[in-house]
């Protein structure tokens, strides 16, 4: 059982680094595995070893995994001060619009495209997103891409001032919505009972878009890792799973892998 803290140094090294210019904007993709893609998405502060870890146990039920480095240092964990400067940075970024209600953030658009890339590298039925935290809603934006097919939603954490607020421009919510219809997809999604970053009314608010299309699923802060640098139950998969048989935490992540399998490959 992987113990981390901000000591720790994650060389990814058993990931290929590569560099993918989309739009003309390069940005490092670590990619491993085989079979058909799952588009990882870090959460704030960056891809951590908890991150790597959830990537590698993707990777380890027969898929490729596409990490790209979106924010902060990879392969570490920072301290609280590197991490708030990290998260300032992003939220004042142009491709990521952290405090917009019904406003798509930019970075979506590229990672539609790194879709495209990794379906027709790794073919399959498909692509499967997970967001974390401040991407998390970026699994579901990426819908309107066609080859995205198994959407995952963790902790979904913008707008960071709205707890209610939908971090999706209304005619991209509307399009993902016949899409799902069409297409009989859903998205899955999780948080704890008392996460501060993402609220109930966030769940609700998805939910009454969405509607049934929308499983939202809720952990008790009791699941939550007691010993985590965050305090706040939060990082279901990440920083508060604790890696346990039995855990909900385990269920969540298992629940997760069979879901890409399922869509990406047609296991049940």
């Amino acid at each position: 059982m992987a113990q981390f803290n901000h000591h720790t140094r994650d060389p990814l090294a058993d990931f290929s680094k590569r560099v993918i210019t989309i739009r003309g904007v390069p940005k490092f993709v670590y990619v491993a595995g085989q079979g058909p893609a799952v588009i990882v998405m870090s959460e704030m502060p960056g891809i951590s070893p908890y991150v790597a870890r959830f990537a590698r146990w993707v990777r380890d039920a027969g898929l490729t995994v596409y990490m790209p480095s979106l924010f902060g240092q990879d392969g570490i964990l920072p301290g609280h001060g590197k991490a708030m400067i990290t998260l300032v940075r992003s939220c004042i970024s142009r491709e990521f619009r952290a405090f917009s209600s019904n406003a798509s953030s930019p970075a979506t658009q590229w990672l539609r495209e790194l879709a495209v890339v990794a379906h027709k590298e790794c073919g399959g039925l498909g692509v499967g997103a997970i967001g974390m935290c401040f991407t998390g809603n970026f699994a579901l934006s990426m819908m309107l891409e066609k080859s995205v097919v198994a959407p995952v939603m963790s902790q979904p954490s913008l707008p960071m001032h709205n707890p209610a607020g939908l971090a999706i421009a209304p005619d991209e919510l509307a399009a993902v919505k016949a899409r799902m219809e069409a297409d009989d997809l859903t998205v899955l999604a999780y948080r704890f009972e008392g996460d501060s970053f993402c609220r109930a009314e966030r769940f609700a608010a998805y939910a009454e878009a969405l509607g049934d299309r929308f499983i939202g699923k809720v952990l008790p802060d009791s699941a939550a890792k007691p010993d985590a640098p965050l305090k706040t139950p939060h990082s279901v998969v990440t920083l508060h799973l604790i890696d346990e048989v039995g855990q909900p935490t385990i269920k969540a992540r298992d629940e997760m892998l069979e879901f890409f399998s399922a869509r990406l490959i047609g296991t049940q």
